[in-house]
């Protein structure tokens, strides 16, 4: 690898799309490669071993392209098997995500928090270590949401009445004059901010962990002196497990240009 290798970034399918962009804005001259990996989405309803086995093939195609970091754009992934993708890729920095609720949490004031995420991601110690942490100040609450998951996969996310209507089902259990942020805990959630903006109270945060992200990946490439270092804008190729879908590809593309 050298300083104009790509960054591969992947998901379980379409979500991380949205950190692909958030990189791009921040280093616009990098090459990036993206892998959706849609046949086998949602990883929030799959054990601990299906989706370790496709992360470590997904790796595998990024080292044939001879990335020079990974971004593993999913909260279910970085959640099932971040620390062996980090064990058997010694060599290369494997940045990977969670809920951003230290974000949230960073209030002297009690807050009430909202994490949305998967089934996978809000069961697993990983997220179970980092409420622990927080609530011993602040009071969180746990909504799994799937159906957000599959309306993005499903090129259904224009279906204003079908979106709003998931989501007032998810967020109806809750006081939300109570709540002071929502914590969007998967990739895929960030495309409904927009909504989100829609119907809930102004005074509720939404908060991402997109830009950390993001800033982790630069931090750690100008340690390592492979920040590709000109003013052209850097090549984006997106690769899907679903090839020879085109709909999905038109929904990669819809979604990155958004």
């Amino acid at each position: 690898m050298n300083v104009n290798s790509p960054i591969g970034i992947f998901d379980s399918g379409m979500g991380g799309i949205s950190v692909l962009k958030q990189i791009h804005a921040l280093m616009p001259q990098e090459n990036l490669l993206y892998f959706g990996d849609s046949a086998y989405a949602p990883y929030g309803e799959k054990s601990r071993a299906e989706i370790t086995e496709r992360c470590y093939s997904i790796c595998e195609f990024f080292m044939r392209k001879k990335v020079k970091a990974i971004v593993i754009a999913c909260n279910t992934a970085t959640s099932a098997c971040v620390n062996e993708l980090r064990k058997r890729y010694l060599n290369i920095p494997i940045i990977g995500m969670e809920p951003a609720l230290k974000v949230a949490a960073d209030n002297e004031q009690q807050q009430h928090i909202l994490v949305l995420a998967t089934y996978f991601t809000l069961k697993e110690k990983k997220f179970a270590d980092l409420m622990a942490h927080c609530e011993k100040e602040h009071i969180i609450y746990k909504q799994p949401c799937p159906a957000l998951v599959h309306i993005v996969e499903e090129h259904k996310l224009q279906d204003e009445e079908l979106v709003k209507q998931t989501l007032r089902n998810y967020l109806a259990p809750y006081n939300l004059e109570e709540i002071n942020s929502i914590v969007l805990g998967c990739t895929h959630f960030v495309f409904y901010r927009k909504y989100l903006t829609e119907l809930l109270p102004k005074h509720i945060a939404i908060i991402d962990g997109n830009t950390g992200t993001a800033k982790q990946v630069k931090h750690l490439l100008e340690e390592r002196d492979l920040l590709k270092q000109t003013k052209d804008i850097g090549a984006i190729e997106i690769y899907n497990s679903l090839e020879d879908d085109k709909d999905i590809q038109d929904l990669a593309q819809e979604l990155l240009k958004g």
